[in-house]
């Protein structure tokens, strides 16, 4: 399974995309993280549909100094 999942609010600068890339590792999934120039965060994950769920949970609270005001989730072919 693949997903794309942007991220919005206080979400740049706060170590998120290595928050993300840490957590997939241990669930054994596969992250691409990039800032993006709106000043959102979009995360590309593959994996297993199990794994992905547990890291969407992650995703929307972030690491400690991040404010996560909404997650998109979408779905990759």
């Amino acid at each position: 399974m693949k997903v794309k999942i942007k991220i919005y609010g206080n979400v740049q600068g706060v170590f998120f995309r290595d928050f993300a890339k840490k957590k997939s590792r241990g669930l054994d999934i596969s992250c691409e993280a990039e800032n993006m120039s709106d000043g959102t965060l979009e995360i590309i994950l593959n994996g297993k549909k199990e794994n992905i769920q547990r890291a969407i949970e992650y995703c929307k609270s972030g690491p400690p100094l991040a404010k996560v005001n909404k997650i998109e989730v979408t779905r990759e072919t």
